[in-house]
């Protein structure tokens, strides 16, 4: 009887340490993939209902400075602000249409910008058009946050 109940315990463990590692993650631990932007029109148009501007992360596959923007940044501000945040993907190829519903690819929208550093953060109003300075790279510094929130006023205030 004894060993049975020793038995069942020992093959419970791992799933009650996997259990107790998962409930104790950080909430944005879970989903740490910003949405892709299928419609920048169509994500404008919904950002502005909320009298907020559309937040675009343009990013570079495992580029480390894009995952602690995404993953300690924009996504807690989704959540926080209730903001409009998507990523669009250099060197992707997957359709997309713009600001002004032309279809494109990302790579191709990305480059019509002018942007060749990852990551770079843009603050879009109607049409499409940056109502706050781009952040341009990734930083470690303390700053980063507070700049973020900075231009994300401004670009409400523009909105108004």
């Amino acid at each position: 009887m004894l060993c049975s109940k020793r038995r069942q315990l020992l093959t419970a463990l791992p799933a009650l340490s996997l259990w107790g590692a998962l409930s104790n993650m950080p909430a944005m631990a879970v989903g740490r993939e910003l949405p892709t932007s299928k419609s920048l029109q169509n994500d404008i148009a919904a950002a502005l209902k909320t009298s907020k501007p559309l937040v675009v992360l343009v990013s570079l596959d495992h580029c480390p400075f894009c995952k602690i923007a995404r993953e300690n940044y924009l996504l807690p501000l989704m959540r926080e602000q209730d903001l409009a945040v998507v990523q669009v993907n250099m060197g992707d190829v997957t359709t997309i249409f713009d600001p002004q519903g032309r279809r494109t690819t990302q790579s191709e929208l990305i480059k019509s910008w002018q942007i060749a550093a990852a990551p770079t953060i843009l603050f879009l109003g109607k049409n499409g058009q940056e109502i706050a300075p781009r952040m341009v790279g990734g930083s470690t510094s303390d700053f980063y946050g507070a700049y973020l929130q900075e231009r994300i006023e401004q670009s409400i205030k523009a909105l108004k």
